[in-house]
């Protein structure tokens, strides 16, 4: 089973939430903050309510989709690892793809993230400030396809917003009916 990663907006948590906004589709129910944690097995359906949390997205930790292996590996050397010290800001993109780009072969849609958008290229333009990491969200059936996480210093803030100007700009984001900008901070 793979590791699933639950991120919880509510009225507590360790990330408070200094902007959120729908850049594509609906917005989610507003938040104070945010958590983020292994989602538990043994949970107790109603804890939702229960827990002051408005609401549950949850994405699972997988292997890397259409990447090469000599992009995987360069990733992977440049990638930074989640909970520095130093990265005070993140942001959480939940993202929904339309029905048009699932229907697209494998191929087409690598030779659309890729080939054409430069997807993995802009990302690692911007590695190892920005630390990141992608939840699939789509075979567990969640209102997204994927949950992105991102994690950076105050430092590095206009990069994290060229990062998005960027991959917004490709034919990639206009398969995209549904994003959701989070913007979170912690001390």
């Amino acid at each position: 089973m793979p590791c699933v990663i639950e991120f919880t907006g509510g009225d507590r948590g360790p990330w408070r939430v200094t902007r959120a906004e729908a850049t594509a589709g609906a917005r989610l129910e507003e938040v104070a903050f945010v958590s983020v944690g292994l989602v538990s097995e043994s949970e107790d359906p109603g804890h939702l309510a229960s827990s002051g949390m408005a609401w549950r997205l949850r994405g699972a930790i997988s292997n890397l989709r259409y990447t090469t292996r000599d992009e995987a590996n360069r990733l992977r050397s440049l990638q930074a690892a989640l909970d520095r010290p130093t990265a005070t800001h993140a942001a959480l993109i939940p993202i929904k793809k339309s029905q048009q780009w699932w229907d697209l072969a494998q191929d087409e849609r690598r030779e659309i993230f890729e080939e054409t958008s430069k997807h993995t290229t802009i990302g690692m333009n911007y590695l190892p400030a920005i630390a990141r990491r992608l939840h699939h969200s789509r075979d567990l059936r969640e209102p997204f396809d994927f949950l992105t996480w991102f994690e950076f210093a105050p430092e590095h803030e206009a990069d994290f917003e060229a990062l998005l100007s960027n991959l917004r700009a490709t034919r990639e984001w206009t398969f995209v009916e549904r994003e959701v900008d989070i913007r979170l901070t912690r001390d």
